[in-house]
């Protein structure tokens, strides 16, 4: 979008983890205020017409009825930490929690590498959005222990990966898969 440039490509504007998108990794999008080859977006015209605060959270009008509603679906990335992940940075700072979205790309990036059989690549985007990053360092130390690391064929490791993720969620009521319209 024409004119709407941000600092921080982590995070965007609403609160979706651009760092741990697809589309975004994959080289196909360059994130929320990116460039000039980024889409067109409702929240990114109202942020230029508001003089542009670093997050929706920061607008004098949040939450909007462009905001609200936004999350009953998920894009390429769920949505369902949004709000969190907008508190968190009011909480933290911004390099605090950029500093812990680089370590979940990191986490991504070596759960990709080493344990998706090809079959899981958006099951482990979404987990390692939703997930907290204490337990998917835990669960990472757990994969990268002898003999599990590199020994097994692969669709054992992404089994095995995949059922502790699933095991992480259910304690915590998460749900790892994408919620489509109908």
């Amino acid at each position: 979008m024409k004119g709407f440039i941000r600092d921080n490509l982590l995070l965007s504007l609403c609160g979706l983890n651009c760092g741990l998108c697809p589309m975004r990794l994959g080289g196909y999008c360059p994130g929320c205020g990116g460039g000039e080859g980024n889409q067109s977006c409702k929240l990114a015209r109202c942020s230029l017409e508001h003089e542009g605060p670093a997050y929706c959270s920061r607008c004098s009008c949040y939450p909007c009825e462009k905001y609200l509603g936004f999350d009953e679906f998920d894009s390429f990335i769920t949505h369902q930490r949004r709000n969190a992940d907008l508190q968190r940075v009011e909480e933290i700072g911004e390099s605090a929690y950029n500093a812990g979205q680089r370590e979940k790309i990191e986490i991504l990036d070596l759960l990709l590498t080493h344990f998706d059989d090809g079959r899981r690549k958006i099951f482990l985007y979404t987990a390692v959005n939703l997930l907290e990053l204490p337990e998917l360092r835990r669960i990472v130390r757990q994969l990268t222990k002898e003999p599990m690391w590199k020994q097994p064929p692969l669709k054992e490791r992404a089994a095995c990966a995949a059922e502790l993720l699933r095991e992480s969620a259910e304690r915590q009521n998460l749900q790892l898969k994408l919620r489509k319209k109908k």
